[in-house]
């Protein structure tokens, strides 16, 4: 890499903010990073279309039941969902649609023992499911795709976590310098709408807006990031990347996305998705005790 392209990539991400103390972290995010491992995130898709595991918890009671088994295998935070946002393929469902999929499980997920994230696209949703104890807010589209999202977090001083997206993917851009400039205009929405900046988490979005190759490039690359000074959270749970270099179906991509998920850790993720909570808790904690003895 040239000097130079290295200097425009640092300059695209770091002219936006300095590091966030820890003071100054949202206090839900502050207890989950102050833990002695990298924070894992379950996926609970409450979805009949979801990529990976569509249909598998669409009824209340499996819901429950695959949220109480992740926190027992690790999960710190469990990310409830009920609308699809796989990157290929899914179809958009009403406010209503989503809400009948999610009011008989969360209040019940939310008196378990870890906080829960709503990711929605809809803000609507997202102040329905904070009002009703989610503690995070998670948003495939950063801020920039329902006017009224920010606004809603700010009203409930929530955490929320900013992923990249495109509409759709372009092989050729530099996809880390897309992804900085999404993340600039973010943050600008989110200053204006009075988000502190110590409760936003930044997602490169793995998967989502970019070809296969470029979520690659964007884990390979995911340091570059580490200078907007905000926790990075790395979602590349069976993610179709992994099939372009052993080909597989997602239930049969478990080992690539746990190397995909060290990898990400060791760059500088604080908090990993997955769909697979026991296996990666697994592979983070004995990465990091070997590497303690380093």
């Amino acid at each position: 890499m040239s000097g130079t392209a290295q200097s425009d990539r640092m300059t695209a991400a770091g002219s936006i903010s300095r590091r966030i103390t820890n003071d100054a972290l949202h206090p839900v995010l502050r207890s989950l990073l102050a833990r002695p491992h990298p924070v894992v995130m379950g996926v609970l898709n409450i979805t009949p279309d979801s990529f990976s595991d569509g249909g598998q918890f669409i009824t209340p009671e499996r819901a429950l039941a695959r949220a109480s088994r992740m926190i027992a295998e690790g999960a710190d935070l469990i990310d409830i969902g009920g609308e699809s946002t796989r990157p290929y393929g899914s179809r958009p469902v009403s406010r209503d649609e989503e809400m009948d999929r999610l009011t008989p499980v969360m209040a019940a997920a939310v008196a378990m023992s870890v906080p829960v994230s709503i990711d929605s696209m809809k803000s609507s949703v997202v102040a329905w499911a904070l009002g009703q104890g989610a503690t995070i807010a998670n948003d495939v589209w950063g801020l920039q795709r329902d006017p009224d999202m920010a606004r809603v977090i700010a009203a409930h001083n929530a955490p929320v976590i900013v992923m990249h997206n495109r509409d759709e993917a372009d092989a050729s851009i530099d996809i880390m310098q897309d992804i900085a400039a999404f993340f600039e205009r973010s943050l600008e929405i989110a200053a204006k709408a009075g988000v502190p900046a110590g409760n936003i988490v930044l997602d490169p979005g793995i998967g989502f807006g970019k070809t296969q190759e470029q979520s690659i490039l964007t884990l390979a690359r995911l340091g570059e990031l580490q200078t907007f000074g905000l926790p990075i959270l790395v979602g590349a749970s069976r993610k179709r990347f992994i099939s372009t270099v052993v080909p597989s179906e997602p239930e049969e991509r478990l080992g690539g996305s746990i190397a995909a998920h060290l990898i990400a850790v060791k760059a500088g993720a604080r908090i990993i998705r997955t769909h697979d909570v026991a296996e990666t808790v697994q592979a983070l904690r004995v990465a990091q005790a070997i590497e303690a003895k380093v």
